[in-house]
This record gives structure tokens, sequence and C-alpha cells, in this order.
């Protein structure tokens, strides 16, 4: 399996948002998140030659990231996955991913620190933030078999500006 791991994009500040009393789940993306996701994505699409399952957190900015991805990848619609919410163990997300056919590329929008702690623990087996995910960053990981601790390869790395600059950006 390879596993395609994107950090949601730029969203609103959580705490000026905080003060309009609406749930932090509803927070969106920026305009400015959303333009730099769209040319984050025209990397990606150089980067991977395809996504056959597109998985996002059930929080608005993750979904919106999704859709982008969506549209500019051609990836499948984006389905929401309970186990990428906030505070969710790798463990979680493991098994949801070992339902899924072993050949498949599986793309996971979701949040840090989690998405970070899921890569630490599928290369190293320790829950560990090994790497830095900023807001709109992909990382690509190799999974010969089953979705485990330790069992997966970094194939790659790219922080937003690198992606962008790979879409002509």
């Amino acid at each position: 399996m390879k596993l395609l791991i994107v950090r949601h994009a730029i969203a609103e500040d959580r705490f000026e948002f905080a003060r309009h009393e609406i749930d932090d789940a509803e927070r969106p993306l920026t305009a400015k998140g959303i333009e730099r996701m769209r040319a984050g994505a025209r990397g990606l699409r150089r980067a991977v030659e395809r996504v056959d399952v597109l998985a996002t957190s059930p929080l608005r900015r993750a979904r919106q990231t999704a859709d982008i991805l969506q549209e500019t990848l051609g990836a499948p619609k984006p389905m929401v996955v309970e186990q990428l919410a906030p505070g969710r163990g790798p463990d979680e997300i493991a098994d949801w991913l070992g339902v899924l056919p072993a050949d498949a590329t599986v793309a996971l929008v979701g949040h840090e620190p989690d998405l970070s702690e899921l890569v630490g623990w599928l290369t190293t087996g320790e829950a560990h933030s090994l790497v830095e995910l900023k807001k709109g960053a992909a990382c690509l990981l190799e999974i010969p078999g089953a979705p485990c601790a330790g069992c997966a390869a970094l194939e790659w790395l790219l922080p937003p500006r690198l992606m962008r600059a790979l879409g002509g950006s």
C-alpha cells in the first residue's frame, strides 16, 4: 500500500474563530489556505501516480482540503473517516487501513500532531512526531503488508512550498 498523508491547509485562526462561539470542528480554510492548497495539489499530481481511496477527518478544514485534492488529483469522492478525527490513535487508523486493498494508493487528510505521530508509529513502532507536517504538507509511505507498528518506509516528505514549486507556482 502507498499511503499519502496530507495535513489540512491553512484554516481560520482558532482563537478568533472561538470568539464567535462556533464549534471548532466547523472552522474553515482561509482564502489563502485554499489558494495554496490548490497550488500544492498540482505539485502532488506530479509526485503521486493515482489515488484510489481518499479519506478525511470529519472536521470542516480537512474535508475542504480533501475536496481540493479530489478535484486536482482526479481522486474518488472523499470519505469521512472518524479514525482521522483529532485525538485518535495510530492503531485505530491502521485497523481501518487494514481492510483496504494492499495494492491501493490511499490518501489521508487530517491534523497535527496525530498525522506525524501516525508516521512515527508506522515507520518506527513509536507514536512520536518524527517529521514536521506544516499546514498543507504531505508525505508518502510504502507499507509492504498489513499496516502495523514499524512496518512502513518513508518515501518522501514535501513541505508546502516545495509542493507548490512542483506544481509551477
